[in-house]
């Protein structure tokens, strides 16, 4: 069911968030003495957010095993004065700064978990400006620009209108589904948020679209056996074949986008062996549900079609058995440029001299987006490369950059006392 703001005070945030407010231009608040201090320290304080960053980095958060840098984030939540600081039933760790009851309630999150399994080696090598390590930019970058932007509202002693949430969640990339942020809207703070700020990446550009996934693991089974004694039984790599040449001839619209991929196909012992089992990992992408699901229906189709005519072309020995598994479903949804979230993200840009350009991706701010809620996802600051790879780096000129963002687009959203 759509998401409806709770009904408030007739304030500039109140209004921000109303039926209808596409026409209302976000007060940016950069004019007040308060947050000028606050970005002030924001720029002096950029060496210790960098090594914030460099810390929680070198703390392992494989996919599912976040607790240790969950723990260290918790504790980090609690030496800034944030209330309430706790670690929900998944692992998300939580901290609020109070507002004004009634007033609209702003989450703004980085998510703890990385790509990379145990025992990877997460030390942070410097090298001048840029700093290499698994995880550095995605998202160690967001986690210390949430510290900086408690601290500089806590050192200006800025007091919002709006209710803000700092949240460090579990399970965002891709075996995780989402789940950290699927606790916090289902569960932990349901019906609660008003607004939705995830940091996630380096640069400064703006994720305004939700990039939906639908990602299957497929497995034919069979009696396999010897390539000559038993020729004539169902191969489950030629059923495999089968399945991987009707998707290869999919057509799909360019507008709204959607993608497709066989990403990992495996299966068989020997060349001289009638294979027991092979199979598929599938992917599938767009903006659109509508379009993401017609896909879906016809990937369904063809992979049944080949176990049937795999089974129909031979006569000997046992059919072969489909088996699939879900490997991850997460919700797309699209947003308009006029959209204020959107709007109030790009004025916040312009007020500290820089062009925000919005895209689509793949991001807790999927599942807020998905219910209607307004979310956007924005970046760190700096630059960086090599996300999800051994070689990741992040170059921390100007990096200041994307902490004053995100505090500036909080406060838009949030109103200042």
């Amino acid at each position: 069911m759509p998401h409806t703001a709770r009904t408030v005070a007739a304030t500039s945030v109140a209004l921000l968030f109303a039926h209808g407010a596409h026409a209302q231009t976000p007060r940016v608040p950069d004019g007040h003495p308060r947050v000028r201090q606050a970005l002030e320290h924001v720029r002096a304080t950029e060496p210790q957010t960098i090594e914030n960053q460099i810390a929680l980095c070198e703390i392992p958060a494989p996919p599912f095993k976040e607790a240790a840098r969950g723990e260290e984030y918790r504790r980090r939540l609690e030496a800034l004065g944030l209330r309430n600081v706790r670690i929900d039933a998944v692992g998300n760790v939580i901290g609020e700064r109070p507002g004004q009851p009634g007033e609209p309630v702003i989450v703004i999150s980085g998510h703890l978990d990385t790509v990379f399994p145990d025992g990877t080696d997460v030390t942070v090598k410097r090298q001048g400006s840029t700093l290499r390590g698994p995880g550095i930019g995605d998202d160690c970058r967001g986690l210390a620009v949430l510290l900086s932007v408690a601290g500089a509202l806590n050192q200006a002693q800025v007091q919002t209108r709006g209710t803000l949430i700092f949240v460090g969640t579990v399970g965002e990339e891709g075996p995780g589904n989402l789940r950290g942020v699927r606790n916090l809207f289902g569960m932990e703070l349901k019906d609660r948020v008003d607004a939705f700020i995830s940091i996630d990446g380096t640069g400064l550009g703006l994720t305004r679209d939700a990039v939906g996934s639908h990602r299957y693991a497929v497995t034919y089974r069979g009696p396999g056996g010897h390539s000559y004694g038993d020729f004539g039984v169902p191969n489950p790599i030629h059923a495999l074949g089968r399945a991987i040449a009707k998707i290869s001839e999919f057509q799909v619209p360019s507008d709204p986008r959607v993608s497709f991929s066989v990403g990992v196909i495996q299966g068989g012992t020997s060349v001289n062996s009638i294979a027991m089992e092979a199979g598929l990992q599938m992917d599938m992408r767009s903006v659109d549900e509508a379009a993401l699901q017609s896909l879906d229906d016809r990937f369904q189709q063809a992979i049944r079609a080949a176990l049937a005519e795999e089974n129909a072309r031979w006569t000997q020995g046992d059919r072969l058995t489909l088996k699939v598994d879900t490997i991850g479903i997460r919700p797309g949804g699209r947003q308009s440029p006029d959209a204020a979230i959107v709007r109030a993200a790009e004025a916040s840009g312009r007020a500290l001299g820089f062009a925000v350009e919005s895209g689509a991706s793949s991001t807790d701010a999927n599942i807020p987006i998905s219910l209607g809620i307004p979310a956007v996802t924005i970046d760190g600051g700096g630059r960086g490369g090599g996300a999800h790879s051994l070689g990741e780096w992040f170059d921390t000129t100007d990096s200041q950059r994307g902490t004053e963002w995100a505090l500036l687009f909080v406060l838009t959203l949030a109103g200042v006392r």
